[in-house]
């Protein structure tokens, strides 16, 4: 019925079959961002707010999603992930946050799931942290920036 990959004869969603593909080393990097008020990003630095940490839980918030991302995202294949880091940076020019994860693995299909889903809960995570001082913020420009590994090779956002 459907070339798509991720469709059976029949036209129903199904996991891709991996079983035949090499395993590989992979990795993935995503990035993202949150806007906010000067005096939350203010917060956040000082470490002020009433829930403590923001940075540090929602860097650990990250890590953990990342290791659950075959849970969240019905066809992902679980993966064995070798690192994952989330470093989150402070820009004063947005004002707000910016985080980028790496996800890696020596598996027989890609990472950029798991990136893509430690940005998302890290962001939501500082967000829920500092949601008591700034409802306003934004969360946004969550994208894959960068991949290697597998058929497609290497892979950069221009």
């Amino acid at each position: 019925m459907s070339d798509l990959s991720h469709l059976d004869a029949d036209g129903r969603a199904r996991m891709v079959d991996v079983s035949a593909k090499p395993v590989t080393a992979r990795w993935a990097r995503a990035t993202g961002s949150i806007r906010m008020q000067p005096a939350t990003l203010a917060a956040i630095r000082a470490n002020e707010l009433a829930k403590g940490d923001a940075l540090g839980v929602a860097r650990i918030a990250g890590i953990m999603a990342a290791k659950r991302t075959a849970e969240l995202i019905p066809l992902c294949h679980p993966l064995p992930l070798t690192d994952i880091t989330v470093d989150i940076t402070v820009d004063e020019s947005l004002p707000g946050l910016r985080v980028d994860a790496t996800a890696k693995t020596a598996a027989q299909t890609g990472v950029e799931m798991e990136a893509i889903v430690a940005v998302s809960v890290t962001l939501v995570t500082v967000y829920d942290m500092a949601k008591a001082v700034d409802k306003s913020m934004v969360i946004g420009e969550i994208s894959l920036a960068e991949k290697a590994g597998g058929r497609s090779g290497h892979w950069v956002r221009t």
